[in-house]
């Protein structure tokens, strides 16, 4: 009898017809591959996943490997749902970007094999830029706070920014904090720290920006999505969280003409955007662990790379694989990646999400000074960080 191993997905590849196609055929190459071993892999939705793998991860009928994001990885290391995969990676550790290592290990050991790449960077509307007489797309936070009245002279607010609850601040404000050189919790991950002077930097300048208009106010309602932002209806010029796809959406609606990509945003200290891994992990419960992680070694090799990152258009976690791409941006982002982060992974990374979110609303309405909305957010993060 062949081993039966499961694995749980997410959809990576947004059309449900393509994900399923693309899964079905990775189950066959695989048993192919792999004699006396066999995958199912088990397609999920990203709604209510984390109940649903916490649930599963300490429980015995969850599965024996599944696609994880890294801010999920301490907390399933943290409570034992998880195994070191160092072994599935043997001999090619030294290929990967070393931010998606960093970005899937705890204490020194790997729990995750990554399969794809996020990465976002700048994007600019070339025709508003031109009409508000901007001739060099802004790239620093100086150009930025320049480019901003000329903008607003033409009832166009310069840089989108997403702000609601449902926004990921890896997406939104965590950037503007690494470019001013800041961090979100201390290197002890025992108190968070972007209440810094670097972290007061980083939500005047936004705060500063929205006051004048150069940030739409319908940024308290949007969730770093294009399409339905004001980037995406042109009504604002630039955003720094843009993922390769939306860029490609930009060009269909906006005009090819219209879109310059650009390298990620630099700040007073450095340049810096969010990219991260999709890591496949393997549970502590699973009862073959050995062949689960023969099919994270499978999944790392150059051909699945390639086919799923031309699959879904993520890019690829290997320095040495280069997805092949038809959109017109693919050089840009392959240029983003070195400057890219997945954040500062830990336990409660989320629930510190929560509890800042809210105050830098407050900070850009004017209802709280950046330091004061950082110190309480910071005060309430650090409350649940000693009580758990």
């Amino acid at each position: 009898m062949p081993v039966a191993l499961t694995v749980w997905m997410y959809p990576v590849i947004s059309d449900p017809r393509a994900d399923a196609a693309y899964w079905s055929g990775i189950e066959e190459d695989f048993a192919q591959a792999t004699p006396g071993v066999q995958v199912s892999v088990e397609l999920l939705p990203w709604a209510g996943r984390d109940q649903r793998l916490a649930e599963a991860l300490a429980g015995d009928h969850g599965p024996d490997a599944v696609l994880l994001m890294p801010d999920q990885i301490p907390r399933f290391v943290a409570t034992g749902g998880l195994v070191p995969v160092d072994a599935a990676l043997k001999g090619r550790l030294d290929r990967f970007l070393p931010s998606a290592l960093d970005a899937v290990s705890q204490d020194g050991r790997i729990y995750g094999a990554p399969i794809y790449q996020t990465v976002t960077t700048t994007i600019y509307n070339k025709r508003l830029l031109t009409e508000a007489g901007v001739s060099t797309p802004p790239a620093t936070w100086d150009e930025i706070k320049a480019a901003a009245p000329k903008l607003r002279r033409h009832g166009i607010a310069l840089l989108d920014y997403s702000a609601s609850d449902d926004a990921s601040l890896n997406l939104n404000f965590y950037p503007l904090l690494w470019q001013a050189g800041g961090r979100v919790f201390a290197t002890d991950g025992r108190r968070v720290v972007f209440n810094s002077p670097e972290g007061v930097e980083a939500l005047t300048f936004l705060a500063d920006l929205y006051r004048q208009g150069a940030i739409p106010a319908s940024s308290m309602r949007n969730t770093n999505l294009l399409a339905g932002q004001a980037l995406g209806r042109q009504r604002a010029a630039m955003g720094y969280w843009v993922v390769p796809a939306d860029a490609d959406l930009a060009a269909r609606t906006w005009g090819k003409d219209n879109v310059l990509v650009g390298g990620p945003l630099k700040g007073p200290v450095r340049e810096a955007s969010f990219g991260a891994p999709g890591a496949l992990a393997v549970s502590a419960r699973s009862r073959h662990r050995a062949e689960a992680e023969k099919f994270l070694a499978f999944m790392t090799r150059s051909a699945q790379l390639r086919s799923l990152g031309r699959a879904s258009g993520f890019l690829s976690p290997r320095t040495d694989v280069v997805v092949p791409s038809d959109s017109p941006y693919a050089k840009q982002y392959q240029a983003a990646l070195p400057s890219v982060s997945a954040g500062e992974p830990h336990p409660a990374s989320r629930q510190v999400m929560a509890l800042l979110a809210p105050e830098i609303r407050a900070a850009l309405t004017g209802r709280k000074s950046p330091a004061a909305a950082l110190d309480a957010a910071a005060a309430a993060a650090d409350e649940l960080l000693r009580s758990s």
